[in-house]
């Protein structure tokens, strides 16, 4: 018999590590431990750092599973892990968020050296969220600490957390794109040329981009366990790897994002609501995301400067609010942070090139369609966007809200009419009577052909419509 007949269903992005695999079973997050994983294990749970981080929720919330609770899964030890509301990746994040996650992994690696322990990995998928609070996950990374040994997680943390908010610290770029090229994030090799003449002087490049890119070049032939005994002989130390943290802690908590002009900023000043309009539309979501009980899981799809997103966490236990925007993003995920939220997740993405699958096989990080199945979905203000700023077909952009909901899930969307100043500035830069179908009648046809729809509201001005409609029931 195997796993899956046992209902296993092993975690795709979890194979790197030979010691340890994360499986999920039912709703249940398990990690399987090998010989020597639980030997680290063992020693990690009797450790005074680990409890605290666990008091502190800093680490995600993990204990020993009986093994009689379970079927025989093969490895000497399992673990049960908190569920995480919703799985997302670096690339997704705002630089606030890439940067609390970068001083979160610095400040666990350094209490768990200063407690004769050491991380593994240093990848910026080893963190995840609640709400706006970053957990690391990766506790299968733990392990104790062999006197001169380097941190072998450098490389990644460089490549996915330093290398990116460098970028746009230093050179207002956003390091999004960059994260999603590859999994393995920025090389020192494509780091590099961005950063010559005065450039290079900038904090943190001289030793974390140039230096760290030629050592690599020059140990490329050397296996690890190689250039560990060289840095040994040395005479590299625990105490020279707690400074190196602390140095490369006060880099990054000094790092910002350049202030840069956006549209999107701006939006909720310019996108020609009427104070009217508005609070019926308030009203209208807010009724929506409240019927049928507490939704597990709400998404607010082109959320802004998350208005909407803080109205369904009136009522949802969790809520992901999706913008294209970095700039408005990383400003509404600073004032969250700053209030303590846990309940909203605010997300990098444009919605008409959402997050695909990625890594190995494509499926070692899901896509977005793949994650993103919710009890309630808000699309307010979307659908003209990417029917007519985007020239996806309607119905293109119908079946992918529908998509988003769970069966028997909500979905709260707007239609704007082509006589909406918003959609008249859009069509302005088209050519005349390429969109004959954008229209509100063949919109409603189309959402009834995919849900029933339970309530319709148009708003005051006359120019937009709102729609509850329930999926699939």
């Amino acid at each position: 018999m195997t796993t899956a007949d046992l209902g296993i269903r092993a975690e795709p992005g979890s194979f790197r590590d030979p010691a340890n695999r994360v499986f999920h079973l039912g709703e249940q997050v398990l990690r399987g431990l090998g010989p020597q994983g639980t030997a680290d294990w063992q020693a990690l749970a009797a450790s005074g750092f680990f409890a605290a981080l666990l008091a502190e929720g800093k680490v995600c919330a993990t204990s020993a599973v009986d093994p009689a609770t379970l079927p025989d899964t093969g490895w000497t030890t399992v673990l049960r892990h908190e569920r995480i509301p919703f799985v997302s990746h670096p690339y997704e994040w705002s630089f606030g968020m890439l940067r609390d996650a970068a001083l979160l992994h610095l400040e666990i690696l350094r209490r768990a050296l200063e407690a004769g322990f050491t991380v593994k990995d240093g990848s910026a998928y080893n963190l995840q969220w609640r709400g706006a609070t970053p957990v690391f996950i990766d506790i299968g990374s733990f392990t104790p600490l062999t006197e001169g040994e380097p941190w072998a997680g450098y490389r990644q943390f460089c490549q996915t957390l330093l290398y990116p908010l460098l970028l746009q610290a230093h050179l207002g770029v956003d390091f999004q794109p960059w994260l999603r090229a590859r999994v393995d994030g920025i090389t020192p090799d494509q780091l590099r040329p961005l950063f010559r003449g005065v450039r290079r002087l900038l904090p943190g490049v001289p030793t974390h981009v140039h230096l760290h890119g030629a050592m690599q070049a020059r140990n490329a032939d050397a296996s690890s366990s190689a250039v560990a005994a060289q840095l040994r002989d040395a005479g590299y130390s625990r105490q020279l790897a707690l400074a190196t943290v602390r140095r490369l802690t006060r880099l990054v908590s000094r790092l910002d994002r350049r202030v840069a002009g956006s549209h999107w900023v701006d939006y909720p000043r310019t996108c020609g609501y009427t104070t009217a309009d508005r609070a019926a539309k308030e009203s209208f979501v807010e009724a929506a995301v409240a019927a049928g009980g507490t939704p597990r899981l709400a998404l607010d799809l082109g959320a802004n400067d998350g208005r909407y997103a803080r109205i369904a966490a009136r009522h949802a236990a969790q809520v992901v609010a999706v913008e294209q925007d970095p700039a408005v993003v990383d400003t509404l995920y600073r004032a969250l942070r700053a209030e303590g939220d846990r309940r909203i997740l605010p997300l990098v993405m444009d919605l008409a090139d959402p997050s695909p699958g990625g890594g190995w096989r494509g499926v070692e990080r899901a896509g977005f369609a793949a994650r993103a199945h919710a009890d309630v979905v808000l699309a307010l203000a979307v659908v003209h966007h990417l029917a007519i700023g985007h020239n996806v077909p309607l119905p293109e952009v119908v079946d992918q809200l529908v998509g988003y909901v769970r069966p028997g899930g909500r979905l709260v969307v707007e239609f704007v009419d082509p006589q909406d100043p918003m959609a008249r500035r859009l069509l302005a830069n088209k050519p005349a009577g390429i969109f004959p179908d954008y229209r509100r009648d063949e919109f409603t046809r189309l959402l009834t052909a995919h849900c029933r729809i339970e309530r319709r509201c148009e708003l005051p001005s006359g120019t937009r419509t709102l729609y509850q409609v329930v999926v699939g029931d």
